[in-house]
């Protein structure tokens, strides 16, 4: 059997749903496979990036500002409950993804940084508002 940081490491990889984390400046430190599928990006593009590289530019400020409040008061508004929000992909184009999010802890409780899970919702969301359109029609 692996020792166990590696087997954290291969089930992180793994998930379906991609993860991102970033340390406390928004720096992505973790990439997983489901991300580059999702966004496009390799894990040589991402790491080392800001989260600005899938934020798109109409809800950065609004995402900074999210971003910033949850490290200095250690909650998270949405307390882990998915959230539906756009997203970059490499090629430009725009994604819904629904996204959870959670603080990273160090044993001491100091924050360091954030993680976040999402997936790609995008047919779900333009089947529905054309379903919804065609009903008010």
């Amino acid at each position: 059997m692996t020792d166990q940081s590696q087997l954290d490491g291969n089930i992180l990889n793994d998930v379906a749903d991609a993860l991102i984390y970033s340390d406390r400046s928004g720096t992505i430190t973790r990439w997983n496979r489901a991300s580059t599928a999702l966004f496009g990006f390799t894990a040589g593009d991402a790491l080392g990036q800001n989260l600005d590289l899938i934020i798109p530019e109409h809800l950065r400020a609004a995402h900074w500002k999210g971003f910033e409040a949850a490290l200095a008061s250690g909650a998270m508004k949405l307390a882990g409950r998915p959230t539906l929000t756009r997203a970059l992909h490499k090629s430009g184009r725009k994604l819904y993804i629904e996204m959870t999010f959670a603080l990273v802890r160090d044993a001491g409780g100091a924050v360091l940084g954030s993680v976040a899970m999402a997936r790609d919702v995008t047919e779900r969301v333009e089947r529905e508002r054309a379903a919804k359109t065609s009903q008010n029609s």
